[in-house]
């Protein structure tokens, strides 16, 4: 039974976000526990932890008798996320880059290939570029800080779709992914200075235009 309710709790959790992502849900919109279990068509101990991790996680925000909240990710709170991956993927990136191997590298290069496409959308771009750089920390041998980053991304991904997962945006995806390869080029050639700089600029063209933030990230 217990397995069962977390299953469930799983299930609702991830389908709450998954209709946040695609604005099924948007910022600001009240959700409420009843609503939820018709919806989803479970009982209401899945539904309420559903609900309550994703308050944890900072999508949600509970409201005493009236619902959840959903919680609007703000410039500021880009900018303080991009800081954080500056300083998570730059550091572990300076200690423990050369653990990354040669099948590291073509792996890495082959999602830089789909990070390139334009011909695409929004969701699917920003997937990709979430892989690239989890594949990359992920190859330098530290499980959580690989942990801490997947965890980011959940609230990045939210940001990247509150504000470009909008077919009137109109961008250039490959722009915001342009600085892939060269940071692979310079790790390949023990240039990590080089190559955290480039990590930097890569993170200040979030959403393919560094004229989104009012500055720069680090």
């Amino acid at each position: 039974m217990e397995r069962k309710t977390t299953n469930l709790k799983e299930f609702v959790y991830n389908s709450i976000l998954e209709d946040i992502y695609s604005s099924t849900y948007t910022s600001g919109e009240i959700l409420n526990e009843k609503a939820m279990i018709e919806k989803y068509k479970c009982s209401k101990s899945p539904v309420r932890e559903a609900l309550l991790s994703l308050c944890a996680d900072g999508v949600l925000r509970s409201i005493p008798r009236y619902g959840y909240e959903v919680i609007r990710l703000t410039k500021d709170d880009i900018y303080e996320m991009l800081q954080f991956r500056l300083a998570l993927e730059g550091g572990i990136l300076r200690e423990r880059y050369r653990n990354i191997s040669a099948e590291d590298y073509a792996e890495l290069e082959h999602l830089d290939q789909y990070c390139r496409i334009n011909d695409t959308d929004a969701r699917t771009h920003f997937e990709y570029n979430i892989k690239f750089h989890i594949r990359l920390i992920e190859s330098c041998g530290n499980d959580y800080a690989t942990t801490q980053l997947k965890q980011c991304m959940i609230r990045l991904k939210r940001a990247y779709a509150q504000f470009y997962w909008n077919p009137g945006v109109d961008i250039m995806f490959s722009m915001d992914t342009r600085h892939h390869k060269e940071i692979l080029d310079a790790l390949k050639h023990e240039k990590i200075d080089e190559a955290l700089f480039h990590l930097k600029e890569d993170l200040n063209d979030f959403g393919g235009t560094s004229m989104f933030f009012s500055k720069s990230v680090g």
